[in-house]
C-alpha cells in the first residue's frame, strides 16, 4: 500500500521526477522524461509493481518504519532524511542532479551516531510494473533491461537478487557514507558513465543554491514562496521549456473515485499562469524558454489551438487505461495520456495572451513571432469566441457557454489592443475595441443573474463556479464593483466547505453532473486561494491573510500541495505536487505582502 499523497517528497532534475515516501521508499518514477513509462508503480499499486526503499532494516514481515525527520536541504530539491533507531541514527540523502548525461536517481546513506544495520530493496518493473526486466552483473555494475530500456546500479556493497528484487543489507557507522545510483540509458548504448555521487551532490547543491538567489520577492511568506518556486522549476522540462502539470498520473480527486487524470503535460493555461509568476519573481529564462516553446508547438496552426501539448510539443495524447494497475488506495481507472487534448477550451486563449503581454511588459526580448502568434489567436477569437465550449475544467458533459471562458475572450482582446497601442504590433484597433465592448456587454447580461447579484457558471444557469473570483484579477470589472462584491459573497455561502476552502462547483454524487463525471472531488486549493485573493482586492484584508494562512497549514511538512484538499478525510487528494496550486499560493502571497496584510 502507498503512502498517503502528503507523506511523498518531491525530488526530481527538469526532466522526470521522482516521488520518495517517509519509509524512504521511491514509488513513482518514469524514465527518462516526465511523460515516460514508469519503472517504479507502486504508488498506483504495489510493490509488486515497482519501488526502491532504503531504510533500517528490521524483520522481513514488519511494516517499515517512517523516517522521524526530513527536510529539503536550504532552498534545493535535495531531501534528507533521518531515522533513530534502537542502535542508532542513520541519514538517507535523496537526490536527481541536474542532467548532464544519463538521467540519475542518486541515494546517500550515512551513519550519524551508533551502528545501524541497513536494507536497499529494488525491485524494477518497466512499462508501468507491467514488465519484469532481465536482471544481471556486468563487472561490478548490476543492469535491468527489458526492450528499449535499460536501467544501471552503481553501489560499492554487495548486491544479490531473491524473489525479483534486488536487496544489499549494510551497517553504517558514524560518518560512513554508502552510495547507490540507478542510471537510466537506452539499451542499445553503451553503459553510461561511472556516477560520481558525492560531486552530483556538490553540483546539485550548487544549481539550486544560484537559481534561487535569483528571486527578487523577499517578503514574509518568502519561505512557502521560494518552496513553490523550486517546485515549478522542477516541474518544467528543461530541453524544451515546457512545464507539466505535475509528475503523475491518476491521484484521485476523491478517494475510491473514477475522477482520476494524467497530468503529465503542458497546459496552456497551467504553463501561463506559471510563467506569470515566474516573471513576477524575477525568473525571466523560464519565461523566455517557455514563450519559445509555445511559439514551437502552436507553429503553422494557431487556429486549432490546443488546451495541452507534450512536454515537447507533440499533439497527439490519446488516453488509455492500464488496467493491470488497481490504481492509488483501490481508485480506478490509471489512465495515461489524456483526451481533453482535443477540447475546445476558450479561456486559453486569454491565459496565453495574457502570459505574452506579462512579458512584453516586464522587459522580456521582443520575438515578430510572438506579437504575430498574438494577432492570430485574436484572428481566430473574433469569429469563435460565443461558441460554446467546454470551459476551464475540462466538463466532459455537453459544451456551455461558460462565462470564465467569455470574460478569458475579452482578456485576450484587451491584452492585444495594449499590444497593438504600445506600437508593438499591427492590427484593427477600432474594430477590436467595439469587439472587446461586445463580450464585455454579452458576458454583463448573459451571465449575471440580477436577483441574486452574482454571476453564474454559464449563460442562464444557477450554478456557480469558482472561476468567476478571476473576474477582478483579471481587470474585468474593478474590484468594487457589487457585482463582483456579489459573486465572491455568493460563492462564499455554496461553494466553500466547513473550513472555508472551496469547491470549483457543485457535484453530483453519484450522478453524473456539469462535468458528465459520477462522484465528487475535494476543495480545489487554486479555487481557495483565488478567494483569499478576492478578499484582500475588495478591502477584506484580514479575511484574506486567515485563508491564506489556512492554506498554507495544509501543505506537507515539506511545503508541498496536491491539487484539492478533502474535508472529510483531512487529507491531500489529486495529482502532486500540483502547478496550479502552487501558483496561487505565490500570486496571493505577492497580493497579501504588497498590501501589508499579514501578521508580525
Amino acid at each position: 500500500m502507498a503512502g498517503r499523497i502528503e507523506d511523498y517528497a518531491l525530488i526530481g532534475d527538469m526532466q522526470t521526477a521522482a516521488l520518495v515516501c517517509r519509509d524512504g521508499s521511491v514509488d513513482w518514477l518514469c524514465l527518462p522524461r516526465f511523460d515516460s513509462h514508469a519503472i517504479f508503480a507502486g504508488l498506483l499499486g504495489t510493490e509488486e509493481h515497482g519501488f526502491w526503499r532504503v531504510s533500517p532494516a528490521g524483520p522481513a514481515d514488519a511494516e517499515p518504519a517512517p523516517a522521524d525527520r526530513r527536510r529539503y536541504v536550504g532552498d534545493s530539491l535535495i531531501l534528507e532524511s533521518e531515522w533513530d533507531t534502537p542502535r542508532g541514527t542513520v541519514r538517507v540523502t535523496d537526490f536527481m542532479p541536474p542532467r548532464d548525461g544519463a538521467p540519475q536517481l542518486i541515494r546517500i546513506v550515512e551513519g550519524v551516531s551508533g551502528r545501524v544495520r541497513m536494507r536497499s530493496s529494488l525491485r524494477m518493473r518497466f512499462s508501468y510494473g507491467r514488465i519484469v526486466p532481465w536482471v544481471h552483473k556486468v563487472g561490478e555494475r548490476t543492469v535491468a533491461v527489458a526492450g528499449p530500456d535499460s536501467v544501471w546500479l552503481d553501489t560499492a556493497v554487495e548486491t544479490h537478487g531473491k524473489d525479483l528484487t534486488t536487496y544489499s543489507e549494510f551497517t553504517v557507522t558514524p560518518g560512513e557514507r554508502i552510495t547507490f545510483t540507478l542510471s537510466w540509458q537506452p539499451s542499445h548504448k553503451q553503459p553510461p558513465a561511472l556516477p560520481d555521487p558525492e560531486g552530483a551532490l556538490e553540483a546539485t547543491a550548487d544549481f539550486w543554491r544560484e537559481w534561487v538567489e535569483h528571486c527578487t520577492y523577499h517578503g514574509p511568506y518568502r519561505e512557502a514562496v521560494i518552496r513553490s518556486l523550486i517546485t515549478l522549476k522542477a516541474l518544467t522540462y528543461a530541453p524544451t521549456g515546457g512545464i507539466v502539470a505535475a509528475p503523475t498520473t491518476s491521484l484521485p480527486e476523491e478517494i475510491g473515485g473514477v475522477r482520476n487524470w494524467d497530468y503529465r503535460y503542458t497546459w496552456l493555461r497551467d504553463a501561463a499562469i506559471t510563467l506569470s509568476s515566474m516573471l513576477r519573481t524575477g525568473y525571466r529564462e523560464e519565461a523566455r524558454a517557455w514563450r519559445d516553446w509555445l511559439l514551437r508547438a502552436v507553429a503553422g496552426d494557431p487556429e486549432n489551438l490546443q488546451i495541452m501539448y507534450g512536454i515537447a510539443g507533440e499533439r497527439e495524447l490519446g488516453e488509455a487505461e492500464l488496467d493491470w494497475l488497481p490504481g492509488y488506495e483501490n481508485s480506478g481507472p490509471v489512465r495515461v495520456g489524456n483526451g481533453a487534448a482535443n477540447q475546445l477550451q476558450l479561456d486559453v486563449y486569454g491565459e496565453v495572451t495574457e502570459a505574452l503581454h506579462l512579458g512584453h511588459m516586464t522587459g522580456l526580448s521582443r520575438n515578430d513571432y510572438a506579437s504575430l502568434l498574438q494577432i492570430k489567436l485574436i484572428q481566430y477569437l473574433e469569429t469563435h469566441w460565443d461558441q460554446p465550449d467546454e470551459g476551464i475544467w475540462e466538463v466532459r458533459g455537453p459544451r456551455r457557454h461558460f462565462v470564465h471562458s467569455k470574460v478569458m475572450a475579452w482578456v485576450a482582446v484587451d491584452r492585444t489592443i495594449k499590444l497593438i497601442e504600445s506600437g508593438d504590433a499591427d492590427g484593427p484597433l477600432e474594430r477590436w475595441r467595439e469587439l472587446r465592448d461586445e463580450i464585455h456587454r454579452d458576458v454583463c447580461e448573459k451571465g449575471y443573474d440580477k436577483e441574486r447579484n452574482t454571476f453564474t457558471q454559464s449563460y442562464g444557469s444557477q450554478e456557480l463556479d469558482a472561476s468567476l473570483l478571476l473576474i477582478p484579477q483579471m481587470g474585468f470589472l474593478p474590484p468594487d464593483d457589487k457585482r463582483v462584491i456579489g459573486t465572491i459573497e455568493a460563492i462564499q455561502r455554496e461553494l466553500s466547505t466547513e473550513d472555508g476552502f472551496v469547491l470549483r462547483y457543485p457535484t453530483a454524487g453519484e450522478e453524473a453532473g456539469v462535468d458528465g463525471l459520477e462522484g465528487d472531488e475535494g476543495a480545489f486549493l487554486a479555487c481557495s486561494f483565488w478567494l483569499a485573493d478576492d478578499l484582500a482586492m475588495i478591502g477584506r484584508v484580514d479575511e484574506a491573510r486567515t485563508l491564506f494562512e489556512k492554506l498554507l497549514a495544509l501543505r506537507n511538512d515539506l511545503g508541498l500541495l496536491a491539487e484539492e484538499w478533502d474535508a472529510r478525510l483531512q487529507r491531500q487528494v489529486g495529482n502532486f505536487p500540483q502547478a496550479f496550486s502552487h501558483v496561487p499560493l505565490i500570486d496571493t502571497a505577492l497580493r497579501l505582502t504588497a498590501s501589508g496584510a499579514y501578521g508580525g
